[in-house]
C-alpha cells in the first residue's frame, strides 16, 4: 500500500488571512472591541520577542557555518563584494526614482498641512573613517546586547575567517556554531506556525493607532507611494531574479510571500530574517550566500525606506511651496542613500533619518508630525519590499557566485 504524501501546511495563505482579517478587526475595534487591545498587543508583543530572540544566534552562527562551506577566504569576500554592490546600485536607484517620480507628477500641490512641531532627534551624519572605526566592535557582547547588526556582522566574519585559516583546530567551535544554527532553525520553525496570529495583532494595533480617517486623508499620496513599490518590485526584482537568477519570477514571489506578509504585518526586516531564511533554502540558495546576504541586506539593503523618504520630501515641499532646485536633488539623493543605509531594520526606523533629511531640503521641522503620523503604514510596504530586495540578491547570487568560481 503506496503512503500518501503529506500536503504541506499552506502558511502562506494562512497569514495573508491572519493580515486581512487584523486589518478589518483594526477598523472596527473603537468602542466595540477596545478592551481586546491590551490582550491584542501582548499577544503581537509576545510574537515578534519570539522572533527577535532567535535573530543573533541564527544570523553569527549560521554566517560562521556558512564561511566554512565557502571553503576560502577569496570567496567569502567575494560574495560580501556582490552583496555590497547590489545592494549600494538598487538603493541609489530606489532613491533616484523616488524624487524624480512625485516631482514630474506634481504629488502634493494644493495640498493643506497642519503642522505641528514634534521633537525628534535627526540622524547625524558621521565620517567616513568613523563609519569604517565603528563596523569593528571594540566589545563584541555589547554589539549582541544593543543590536547593532554591522557589527554583529563583522565579528562573525571575523570569526569565521579565523576558523576557517584554523582547520581541524577550530572544529570543535565550528560544531557548536553547527548546533546552535541548528536549534535556532528548529526553534523559528516552531514560531513559523504563529504568524498568523502574530501578523494580525501587529497589524490590528496598526490600524486601530491610525484610524480610517488618516488613512483616507493621505489616502492619494499613499497609494502612489504603494504603487511605485509594487512596479519597483515587481520590474526590478522580478527582472533580477529572472535575468540574473534564472528563476522563475512566479515561483520567486509564491515562495517568499511568507518573508513578505510577516515583513507588512511587523514592520521589521530584522524580525523577518529567520522567516527569510527558510524563503531562501526553499528557493534552493545555499547556506554559505544566503547566510551572508539576508542578514546584510536587513542592514544596509534599503531600497523602498529610499523611496518612502524621497517621494515624501517632494511631497512635503510641494505641499509647503518650496521649490527643490535640480542641484539640491543631487544632495538628497545622495544623503538619502548613505541615510537609508544607515536605517536599521526596526519599526519606526526610518523616522531620525527622516528628519535629517527634511533639514538638508530646508522643510519646515513642522512636518515631522505628519509624516509620524502615518510613517507607520508607509513602513509596512517599504519592510516587505525591502525584505523581497534581500531575497531577490540571494537567488541572484546563487548564480553569479557560481559563475565566478568557474
Amino acid at each position: 500500500m503506496k503512503k500518501t504524501k503529506k500536503k504541506p501546511f499552506p502558511i502562506t495563505l494562512v497569514i495573508l488571512a491572519g493580515l486581512i482579517l487584523g486589518i478589518l478587526f483594526g477598523l472596527f475595534m473603537p468602542g466595540r472591541y477596545e478592551w481586546a487591545l491590551p490582550w491584542i498587543e501582548l499577544a503581537g508583543g509576545i510574537y515578534m520577542n519570539a522572533l527577535r530572540m532567535m535573530i543573533f544566534p541564527l544570523v553569527f552562527c549560521s554566517l560562521v557555518v556558512g564561511i566554512q562551506g565557502i571553503g576560502s577566504v577569496s570567496a567569502t569576500g567575494r560574495i560580501g563584494g556582490q552583496s555590497l554592490l547590489y545592494f549600494t546600485a538598487t538603493t541609489l536607484f530606489a532613491s533616484l526614482l523616488g524624487l524624480f517620480l512625485p516631482k514630474m507628477l506634481g504629488l502634493g500641490r494644493g495640498v493643506v498641512i497642519e503642522m505641528s512641531e514634534v521633537a525628534v532627534e535627526a540622524t547625524p551624519f558621521t565620517s567616513l573613517f568613523d563609519t569604517v572605526r565603528d563596523l569593528i566592535p571594540a566589545n563584541p557582547a555589547a554589539a549582541f546586547a544593543e543590536g547593532n547588526m554591522l557589527q554583529v556582522l563583522v565579528f562573525a566574519i571575523i570569526m569565521g575567517t579565523a576558523c576557517l585559516s584554523l582547520g581541524k583546530k577550530a572544529e570543535p567551535f565550528v560544531r557548536l556554531a553547527e548546533a546552535v544554527n541548528d536549534i535556532s532553525i528548529r526553534i523559528v520553525s516552531v514560531v513559523m506556525y504563529f504568524t498568523p496570529i502574530g501578523v494580525f495583532c501587529s497589524i490590528a494595533a496598526v490600524i486601530y493607532a491610525n484610524g480610517i480617517e488618516t488613512v483616507a486623508a493621505l489616502g492619494a499620496v499613499l497609494a502612489a507611494l504603494y504603487v511605485t513599490m509594487f512596479l519597483y518590485i515587481l520590474l526590478i526584482y522580478g527582472g533580477i531574479v529572472k535575468v540574473i537568477g534564472k528563476c522563475s519570477v512566479g515561483t520567486f514571489f509564491a515562495e517568499v510571500m511568507p518573508a513578505a506578509l510577516n515583513a507588512f504585518g511587523t514592520c521589521s526586516s530584522s524580525a523577518t530574517l529567520p522567516i527569510s531564511k527558510q524563503c531562501a533554502d526553499k528557493l534552493g540558495v545555499p547556506n554559505e550566500i544566503s547566510a551572508f546576504a539576508l542578514p546584510l541586506g536587513a542592514t544596509i539593503n534599503m531600497d523602498a525606506v529610499s523611496i518612502v523618504m524621497s517621494f515624501m520630501i517632494v511631497f512635503f515641499a510641494n505641499a509647503c511651496g518650496s521649490e527643490i532646485s535640480f542641484g539640491l536633488l543631487a544632495i538628497v539623493l545622495l544623503s538619502n542613500t548613505l541615510l537609508s543605509i544607515g536605517t536599521p531594520g526596526v519599526p519606526g526606523g526610518a523616522i531620525a533619518s527622516f528628519a535629517a533629511l527634511a533639514s538638508i531640503a530646508g522643510l519646515p521641522m513642522g512636518i515631522m508630525g505628519v509624516y509620524i503620523s502615518i510613517n507607520t503604514l508607509c513602513d509596512m510596504g517599504a519592510t516587505c519590499c525591502n525584505v523581497l530586495g534581500d531575497l531577490a540578491c540571494s537567488v541572484a547570487m546563487k548564480r553569479t557566485i557560481k559563475h565566478s568560481s568557474r
